[in-house]
């Protein structure tokens, strides 16, 4: 087998410069994966490189794949994706796969930024405060999935689970949704993509699909997201996510 030249010109475009040890120890696998992750996922990938490069750090986060998310932070900011819309993704992660899976690679995002000579912190994102961030982000949460829907989640939450609900309101909508550096679509699709790649989660995936459908994302930029994933998630999930993708959007 030979690597096509499609695939070597999208990993040359995506991780330029980049050398790894699998060219010496396991070359046949290099050939299958570079084919596939560069050149046929790539045939039904209609979303931009900027779109497909954010979604997929968010998956490698959430499957705490260091050294790839590396390779491919190092090649984003080369290719210049914004450091800002790096550290959005970073955190938009956090309300979905929590903390314990984000915060090292705040760490390591720190050091490449820093090799690449960008200064940190970057320039603050927030729009809200304590005292409104829980209307803000209520708002946020009834523009993507309906304030029917909101409401009755909310009323019908047992008094000693209400709390849960007002840190979704609060923590997840209220302090993460409301930041600036990337928009509604790019925070859907990016939260799509972290709970795509979690396990057991097929509830909140179903919610978040219809997200995207409320913000102008479409199916077909679902299927891409899933596509593009698929080397990193694997077929179960992957399968998983597509059924949902079907039901949801078919029944619009």
């Amino acid at each position: 087998m030979e690597i096509t030249q499609t695939a070597k010109e999208n990993k040359e475009k995506i991780l330029p410069n980049q050398k790894t040890s699998l060219e010496e120890t396991d070359p046949e696998l290099l050939e299958i994966m570079d084919n596939f992750i560069f050149d046929e996922t790539q045939q039904h990938n209609t979303l931009t490189y900027r779109t497909t490069t954010l979604i997929t750090l968010a998956a490698l986060i959430t499957n705490q794949s260091q050294q790839l998310y590396m390779k491919i932070l190092e090649g984003a900011i080369d290719n210049g994706i914004k450091p800002i819309e790096i550290k959005e993704v970073l955190y938009q992660t956090i309300p979905y796969a929590g903390l314990s899976k984000v915060y090292d690679f705040i760490d390591l995002t720190n050091q490449v930024l820093d090799e690449k000579g960008v200064d940190v912190p970057l320039p603050g994102q927030s729009t809200t405060n304590r005292n409104n961030r829980k209307e803000k982000g209520y708002q946020i949460q009834t523009q993507y999935f309906g304030k029917e829907n909101i409401d009755a989640m909310k009323e019908n939450a047992p008094k000693n689970q209400e709390h849960l609900y007002d840190f979704l309101e609060s923590y997840c909508f209220g302090d993460f949704y409301t930041r600036t550096g990337l928009d509604d679509k790019d925070r859907e699709i990016i939260t799509f993509s972290i709970i795509a790649s979690l396990r057991g989660c097929e509830n909140q995936l179903r919610g978040h699909t219809g997200g995207n459908l409320s913000v102008g994302n479409t199916k077909e930029d679902l299927i891409s997201a899933v596509t593009v994933l698929l080397p990193y998630n694997g077929f179960p999930r992957t399968l998983n996510a597509l059924a949902i993708i079907n039901e949801i959007c078919d029944a619009q």
